[in-house]
């Protein structure tokens, strides 16, 4: 079953970073892209309890495991902010957005503003049927 990825170390969301951005990697690899890596057995661990843990597989290539994500970047993402808004603004994604207007909106470009406007006025058109 996936957890989500609040239940991840450090480390694990280096590693997870890392297998959405290259899309799959043997240990080897992960390893040489960890800032400050940990030895090789270490890595071969990490990647072992994030398998375990539900969020990522491995396929057999040869001699080597080679491990990818088990749920897509963006399904990842949107779990991960749905557990945020529930967990620090009540569930709400209006306190969410003014928490990030209020600590953001001076480094907002017009093009910002005006996605923002479009995504606004389109959830309150679909809102209304």
């Amino acid at each position: 079953m996936l957890k989500n990825q609040q239940d991840l170390s450090r480390r694990e969301r280096q590693i997870m970073d890392i297998l959405y951005q290259r899309g799959r990697a043997t240990a080897a690899d992960v390893l040489e892209a960890l800032p400050d890596p940990p030895s090789y057995s270490a890595v071969r661990s990490l990647l072992r309890i994030l398998e375990e843990k539900g969020h990522i597989r491995h396929e057999e290539d040869g001699l080597k495991y080679v491990f990818s994500p088990v749920v897509a970047q963006e399904s990842a993402k949107r779990s991960a902010l749905r557990h945020l808004i529930d967990t620090f603004f009540s569930g709400s994604p209006a306190e969410a957005a003014a928490a990030l207007l209020d600590d953001s909106a001076a480094k907002l470009t017009k093009a910002d503003l005006d996605r923002l406007t479009q995504m606004i006025n389109r959830t309150r058109k679909d809102g209304k049927k």
